[in-house]
């Protein structure tokens, strides 16, 4: 039996990619096949390094090629508000959008024992060290507000009780400039229990 053909193998290869589906990865494979060859290699090159020399930072589980991300060693990030996030893309986001100053928490996830995700894959003992170490005082949870988001901060709420850690999650509501008529029922009962004073 013969070897499936190269072009073949690289539609496939790029459907891992999210969102890429079997037409998306077949568009993709012919662009740099027929118009930038050039722009193949490098992003073959990029991604053979890449994946090779990224990996988690040994203190906040974001994407980094050094032992410590370079928020983890800014020595003016104030070490005692820690946000936990689920992804390291979420960290970009808060950076652009906010004038946070403290440090991060990646999870990798939520909690969805179907999949196997459970405290240890999230790293929940490593935060849970961090704790320990009382040289937190506040974790604000950055997490969504679905189910497995829920249960993911349920247990970091008990773990912050556990050692006297002032436990803040960020408002969930009507987005600024959205309309009530078009916003979900779930999203808007949290915009009603998350009111605040005028």
């Amino acid at each position: 039996m013969s070897e499936r053909p190269l072009l073949t193998q690289l539609i496939d290869a790029l459907r891992c990619l999210p969102g890429v589906g079997p037409k998306s990865a077949q568009r993709i494979a012919f662009h740099l096949l027929e118009r930038d060859r050039e722009g193949g290699v490098r992003l073959a090159h990029v991604m053979a390094d890449a994946m090779t020399r990224i990996r988690r930072c040994n203190h906040c589980r974001t994407l980094t090629e050094q032992d410590l991300c370079a928020l983890c060693a800014n020595p003016n990030r104030d070490g005692q508000v820690l946000c936990v996030v689920e992804q390291p893309s979420e960290i970009l986001a808060i950076e652009q959008a906010t004038d946070f100053r403290g440090r991060y928490f990646v999870l990798g996830g939520r909690l969805s024992p179907l999949d196997g995700i459970g405290p240890r894959e999230l790293g929940l003992d490593q935060l849970d060290e961090r704790l320990e170490g009382r040289a937190v005082r506040e974790i604000i949870l950055a997490i969504s507000p679905t189910v497995e988001g829920s249960a993911t901060a349920h247990l970091i709420a008990e773990s912050a009780a556990r050692y006297g850690v002032n436990l803040t999650r960020i408002a969930h509501g009507v987005p600024l400039g959205g309309e009530l008529e078009s916003i979900d029922g779930g999203t808007l009962a949290l915009a009603f229990k998350g009111r605040q004073q005028v």
